[in-house]
């Protein structure tokens, strides 16, 4: 039986959590159809596993205590070539991966068929979803500022968004019918057919959907532009240092920006009006290098375009909301950590309590 690596790059902000997810809740009854998530179980799952191994790859350490992802690719690669059949893995920090990145990987799995998936979602939708994402991992940069380094080619995100550098990077040495663009559907059809992209995923890789029944509870939610700016205002505050430890991670990227502070009264984030022409024209770029290059494409090419608002729809500038919905934002956001503070042990009587518990039990009580 051939073996083949079906590698989900990205990019990032294109429903890689749902995708990602969605495998991992059903990897047993992949598994049982020859579809295998390599992962380290029953410690450390797919989607962790595959992350450590991709910042391996790369040469990168970060999300985690230092030297954390030490020899995850090694074991990576040792993994798939075990399987039989077709691996997955999906992460999308390979978007980001270099030339020499790609050829490790193609080299250290020569004997391994192998498949590049890209979901690919229009960038009026995309970089607002992009500078959220970048407040909710600790950076402190304005809207403005984030636009502007994207455009350039500057961020990391604007890297892993500039679609055909992304695809002859990875499609080096690849022909056209291993290289697989999938379109995130527009957020009305999207609403209508909830499985849509999930489907589609499924056409690129492929997999019966009927294989992976379960689907994930856990979502990557938008925020507002009040409630961005107050964590945007938190992490300045913060510094550096503070937002690398990984109670950030669980206080404030799982407890505010992905619970708390979602779904509160604040204007959505969109794309600058005077962004469009710059994004219309990325998007032709996209379009005429995927009808040159011949790539399997999985869905509506269409959807890459981005949709302009009515000429009359206001825009709220996400660096300029207003100091009432930024403070009603903070109120929420510091009831919540009083809660969550009300809820651990006291600091000045926990070490005491766990002393006596230990002089008890020498004592043999």
């Amino acid at each position: 039986m051939t073996r083949a690596l079906y590698l989900h790059i990205g990019a990032p902000k294109s429903g890689t959590t749902f995708i990602q997810d969605r495998l991992e809740h059903n990897h047993r009854r992949l598994a049982r159809h020859g579809v295998h998530l390599p992962a380290q179980l029953p410690l450390v799952h797919a989607p962790l596993f595959q992350f450590r191994a991709a910042l391996d790859l790369m040469g990168q350490d970060w999300g985690g205590d230092p030297g954390h992802a030490d020899g995850a690719w090694d074991s990576l690669v040792r993994k798939v070539r075990r399987s039989k059949g077709l691996s997955v893995v999906s992460h999308e920090v390979l978007s980001a991966a270099r030339p020499e990145h790609v050829a490790r990987l193609k080299r250290d799995l020569a004997d391994v068929e192998l498949h590049v998936v890209y979901t690919a979602r229009d960038l009026a939708r995309q970089v607002p979803a992009a500078w959220q994402e970048s407040i909710k991992q600790g950076r402190g940069w304005s809207y403005a500022g984030f636009v502007r380094r994207v455009q350039r080619g500057k961020a990391w995100f604007g890297r892993t968004f500039d679609l055909p550098t992304v695809l002859t990077t990875w499609g080096a040495g690849l022909t056209p019918d291993r290289i697989h663009v999938v379109t995130v559907p527009r957020r009305g059809l999207a609403t209508e057919q909830p499985e849509l992209l999930w489907n589609r995923f499924c056409e690129a890789v492929p997999i019966d959907p009927a294989w992976a029944p379960r689907a994930s509870g856990r979502r990557n939610p938008s925020l507002g532009a009040a409630e961005t700016q107050v964590l945007r205002r938190l992490n300045r505050r913060l510094g550096q240092a503070a937002r690398r430890d990984q109670l950030y991670d669980h206080l404030i990227r799982r407890g505010l920006a992905e619970s708390e502070l979602v779904g509160l009264d604040s204007p959505a984030v969109r794309l600058p009006p005077d962004a469009f022409d710059w994004a219309e024209e990325r998007a032709e770029r996209w379009l005429e290098w995927i009808e040159q290059s011949g790539v399997h494409v999985v869905g509506d090419l269409a959807e890459l375009r981005p949709l302009r608002p009515p000429a009359d729809a206001v825009w709220i500038d996400p660096d300029d909301v207003s100091t009432k919905k930024q403070l009603n934002a903070a109120i929420v956001a510091l009831s919540a950590m009083t809660q969550e503070a009300a809820r651990r042990p006291n600091p000045d009587t926990a070490l005491p309590n766990r002393v006596r518990t230990g002089v008890k039990r020498l004592r043999g009580g």
